[in-house]
């Protein structure tokens, strides 16, 4: 049997991390946007073999299941990202798709019943590709848009997710 306690310090959490492009899926699901990620895997010669994040590992249909690997694993936590266009497709929404938040809030709950502490990243490089089309981030419009994501998102989970970070890697996209 593996013994943590004798290979790691006390405290140790072990988790795991996804960012909303590269595993959800589901890109067509429920009025969710274009992101840039969709549109640069689109373009004729950015991706090897035209892949894409269409289907990917299909979690946002199957995030019960994947819950429960992390269970059996005995993960403690979990770094997922919020996919922007999935919660405000263009950036510039009055009102947020209440089918996208009803997914982070589905996901979140079943973290907690099995005792997975959510840890929520607001921005993994998947911009609404509209907000991008208006000059991206060095527009002031989309840091405006970006306060009004963090704070809708914020709202309906801050309630059970305690820990954030803003920005994946920030270093990347500068």
């Amino acid at each position: 049997e593996f013994l943590m306690s004798e290979r790691f310090p006390d405290g140790f959490i072990f988790g795991a991390a996804t960012s909303s492009y590269q595993i959800e899926g589901a890109v067509d699901a429920d009025g969710r946007g274009e992101s840039i990620w969709d549109r640069f895997c689109a373009t004729p010669g950015k991706v090897v073999g035209s892949e894409s994040g269409a289907v990917a590992c299909d979690h946002y249909n199957r995030y019960a299941q994947d819950v429960e690997m992390m269970a059996d694993l005995g993960l403690k936590a979990y770094r997922f990202s919020l996919a922007w266009p999935r919660i405000l497709p263009t950036g510039l929404e009055t009102e947020p798709l209440e089918a996208g938040l009803d997914f982070y809030d589905r996901l979140v709950d079943a973290l907690l019943e099995k005792g997975i502490t959510p840890w929520a990243t607001l921005y993994h490089w998947d911009m609404p590709q509209v907000l991008q089309d208006r000059g991206g981030w060095p527009a002031r419009s989309t840091v405006d848009a970006f306060v009004r994501f963090a704070d809708v998102a914020s709202k309906r989970l801050g309630d059970r997710a305690k820990h954030w970070i803003t920005h994946n890697e920030p270093w990347v996209v500068t």
